[in-house]
């Protein structure tokens, strides 16, 4: 009895454990796999041949058997659940041809992203990274665009219950894969062209590509051409002055969008590129396009505010046009507030707009710190000279149109750039000053405030020299001087600033209306006094001005 009982024991705890054997090898953990009632049972029982243990491993295989154009083992990669079991067969190697067509031809795998691992867990990387050392249960390899929303090429890991998980196609890949190779596939020109062209040429290109894509470039190079030089015509041909400037302001936004244009349409529509080739081209012929559409509108703001405003017209540094000088200042700080605001919506809208960034985002994040420093560094000149300059139009340091002396210069501010300042000496030479030198340095502004001032002509006179007397020939000269290039009388001063062993000096106080004309205003009494001066030595014969030897003017 008890022996019986020993054996039935026995027996119960060896059903147990293999029933509990059982249970553990079907169970499906929901966190780390996607758990499915069955996985492509119309298809064949897959062999050794297939892998599919790891992502790298899935990929492999379905590219290997691809190239080998063995449709139907590299359909074993591929969720066809959607599909009915009957036609799973031949529906799953179309798909796999067609799939593999979209992605050589649009894709670019970042193999590091690839893990080879079957919980698919990145282990090296940078602390920013989401999921770094994080199981993962879907990989994205690529998204492109399909009938204005984004289609994902993803590798799921599912699990049947009591098998292992594999990783395979996604099944909305699957499911996308007919749209997708109808907007990316061969199109109707390159299916008409000679099979030799259609051959691989190496590093995944095709020759056709190889050929077409300097053709392709000069294509467009030669529409822009036509383009710029049409309008140049139709520029010439028109009586108004604001219509030739409109002309001109758009033939170099209108070359730059029918080349951008031409390239887009015909890697689009007439040849489909590799991933290769695309990935690069179409975000430039984007930002070409983008590019020449800003372009346009800040040419349209220039030619409308100088139509309305003509400062080019008006000479700013007469006194009277103070007001204008001010306005002149604000409308060239609202040009560069205005293209700097286009600039920057502009790049979120086309950062927002292509998938560049969404493809090679993980890559980019990377080295997104280290290329940010290096532009910023490279760019600090350029972005320092363009806050500069928004400076000066806000605080009114110096307008366009001022009279100032800078770095011992007399010259007035002619124009305000993103990056210089313009000067015009008074000779007519132009001086170019970067915008932060230019504010980081101290200038005068003889025309800040009140255009009034006081120019101050110093002569060198004996020490016995009669100052009563210089005084009254001042009175002379300023009497006949214009009075309208004289300010105020009451500051006309004569004074003895200055004493040495060679003499004293007296500065002549001279009031100037306007401080554009003083530099020639205080020339010309300069010349008047010495010549006053001269004339009194010789008549009344005494020395004002000294005449020391050559050894103590040395």
């Amino acid at each position: 009895m008890t022996l019986i009982f020993r054996c039935l024991l026995l027996t119960f705890i060896l059903i147990s454990g293999v029933a509990s054997a059982q249970v553990s090898s079907s169970a499906c953990d929901s966190e780390a796999v996607y758990c499915i009632d069955e996985l492509n049972i119309g298809l064949a029982p897959s062999g050794p041949e297939v892998d599919r243990a790891t992502p790298r491993a899935t990929l492999e295989t379905f590219l290997f058997h691809a190239r080998q154009e063995n449709w139907a083992t590299a359909a074993q990669t591929l969720n066809v659940n959607g599909f009915d079991t009957s036609v799973q067969p031949q529906v799953g190697a179309d798909l796999a041809r067609k799939l593999y067509t979209v992605i050589s031809r649009k894709a670019v795998i970042d193999w590091d992203r690839v893990i080879d691992r079957p919980d698919a867990m990145q282990t090296v990387g940078s602390s920013s990274e989401p999921m770094l050392g994080q199981p993962r249960k879907s990989i994205l390899l690529w998204t492109l665009e399909v009938q204005g929303h984004p289609a994902s090429i993803r590798l799921d890991r599912v699990q049947v219950p009591g098998t292992d998980a594999v990783w395979i196609f996604s099944r909305r890949t699957v499911g996308d894969v007919p749209a997708l190779y109808a907007a990316y596939g061969p199109t109707q020109l390159e299916r008409m062209l000679p099979d030799p062209l259609k051959q691989n040429a190496g590093f995944g290109f095709m020759w056709w590509e190889i050929l077409g894509l300097p053709m392709l470039l000069g294509l467009a190079l030669a529409c822009a051409m036509l383009v710029w030089r049409g309008l140049g015509r139709v520029r010439d041909r028109m009586d108004s002055e604001l219509t030739r400037r409109a002309v001109s302001a758009a033939r170099g936004p209108a070359a730059t969008a029918v080349a951008t244009g031409v390239a887009l349409f015909s890697g689009v529509n007439l040849l489909v590129f590799s991933g290769q080739i695309s990935t690069i081209l179409t975000p430039i012929a984007w930002l070409g396009l983008l590019a020449s559409g800003l372009w346009l509108v800040v040419n349209v703001a220039d030619v409308v505010l100088d139509g309305l405003t003509r400062f080019d017209e008006t000479d700013l540094t007469q006194r009277q046009q103070m007001h204008m000088r001010s306005m002149a200042t604000r409308v060239a700080a609202a040009r560069r507030a205005f293209t700097v605001a286009i600039v920057l919506i502009g790049g979120g809208v086309f950062l927002s707009q292509t998938n560049l960034f969404q493809n090679l985002g993980l890559t980019l994040l990377g080295t997104a710190g280290a290329l940010t420093l290096v532009l910023g560094f490279a760019a600090r000149r350029v972005l320092g000279n363009i806050m500069a300059s928004l400076q000066i139009a806000l605080n009114q340091s110096a307008r366009i149109g001022d009279r100032i002396v800078f770095n011992e210069a007399l010259c007035h501010v002619e124009r305000i750039n993103f990056t210089y300042v313009q000067l015009k000496d008074w000779d007519g030479t132009r001086l170019i000053v970067p915008v932060e030198e230019f504010v980081s340095t101290p200038f005068e502004n003889w025309t800040m405030k009140d255009p009034e001032m006081l120019r101050v002509i110093k002569i060198k006179c004996a020490h016995d020299a009669d100052v009563d007397r210089l005084r009254t020939v001042f009175e002379r000269v300023v009497d006949e001087l214009e009075d309208d290039d004289l300010g105020s009388l009451d500051k006309m001063t004569v004074r003895v600033a200055e004493q040495d062993v060679f003499g004293k000096e007296v500065w002549f106080g001279l009031p100037c209306a306007d401080p554009n004309t003083s530099w020639d205003i205080a020339c010309m009494a300069r010349e008047k006094i010495l010549a006053e001066i001269a004339q009194l030595e010789r008549a009344e014969k005494v020395e004002i001005l000294p005449v020391p030897p050559a050894a103590e003017a040395a």
